[in-house]
């Protein structure tokens, strides 16, 4: 069993930047892969980032394409999301996932979830 906690959300204002980690406990995620997921108010999960158990691939949903990036350390089990140029429409519940076996785009696909965290981007 994987346990994941995200840390890092909070309040900044529209420009801005912040860096959420996700760290892992219970099982190495050395051999996962990860994604970064968000949900605002009123509106579905959807996909923002994932890496691939190598962390050689990496994938991103077009809205953040250029503004975040996202990284894992596998000697810490730890994946992150480094968010510039935030916009208030960025604003959502982030969470991260692990799948064993590779990497996707849909909910669905990811085996483990974290609790999420609050990211609030102010105009």
């Amino acid at each position: 069993q994987v346990q994941l906690v995200e840390f890092g959300g909070g309040l900044v204002q529209a420009g801005g930047s912040l860096k959420l980690s996700c760290a892992a406990s219970g099982r190495t995620i050395s051999s996962y892969g990860m994604g970064w997921f968000r949900q605002a108010p009123g509106k579905a999960r959807e996909f923002v980032a994932a890496i691939t158990w190598s962390g050689v691939s990496t994938y991103y949903a077009d809205s953040v394409k250029g503004r975040f990036t996202i990284s894992r350390d596998k000697a810490k089990d730890t994946l992150y999301l480094q968010m510039n140029s935030l916009k208030p429409e960025d604003t959502a519940v982030y969470y991260c996932a692990a799948r064993q076996g590779g990497t996707g785009w849909g909910p669905t696909m990811y085996d483990y979830w974290g609790q999420g965290t609050q990211v609030t981007v102010s105009s």
